[in-house]
C-alpha cells in the first residue's frame, strides 16, 4: 500500500532554502513523492506559508516557478469550516500546526505526517515522524 503523506511547512522550506543537514531528507521525501512512490499533500496554508517565507529572498516570479514546480507532485487538501472549528476545539497550543492536523485527518486518506516539528503535533492521531524517520521506517518494511 502506497504511504500517503502530509508534507509540513518546514520540510518544505528545508528544501528550498537547502538547510543543512536537513535539506537532503527533505529532497529524498519529495523524490518519493514523485517517483509516485508515496503519494504527498500540502495544505493552502502551508503554500501560502513558504511563499511568504520564500518572498524575502527571492523574486515572485521565481517563487510562482518553484511553487507550480512543488505541486506538480503535491496535491493540495482542502482547509474548510469543519477542519477550522476542530482545530479551534483542539489541544494543540499552535494553531497553525491543529490546521495542518486536521487538514489531513478530515481528509481521510493520509495517516502520516512529515515534519521536524514533531512534539507540535503530539496530540495527532496520525503516525508523525520527522523525514530522516520516515525514511529509516520506509527502508525497513
Amino acid at each position: 500500500m502506497i504511504d500517503h503523506v502530509l508534507i509540513d511547512t518546514d520540510v518544505i522550506l528545508d528544501f528550498f532554502f537547502d538547510r543543512d543537514p536537513f535539506a537532503q531528507y527533505a529532497s529524498e521525501v519529495l523524490v518519493l513523492c514523485e517517483n509516485n512512490t508515496i503519494k504527498g499533500f500540502t495544505t493552502p496554508v502551508i503554500i501560502s506559508n513558504v511563499y511568504y517565507l520564500l518572498k524575502k529572498t527571492s523574486k515572485h516570479e521565481i517563487i510562482i516557478e518553484k511553487l507550480k514546480q512543488l505541486l506538480s507532485i503535491l496535491d493540495i487538501i482542502q482547509v474548510d469550516k469543519n477542519t477550522i472549528l476542530d482545530s479551534l476545539n483542539s489541544n494543540f497550543k499552535d494553531f497553525e500546526d491543529a490546521l495542518q492536523n486536521f487538514s489531513a485527518v478530515n481528509n481521510g486518506s493520509i495517516s502520516i505526517i512529515v515534519t521536524r516539528n514533531i512534539k507540535d503535533f503530539q496530540n495527532s492521531e496520525l503516525a508523525v515522524f520527522s523525514p530522516e524517520m520516515y525514511l529509516e521506517q520506509r527502508n525497513s518494511r
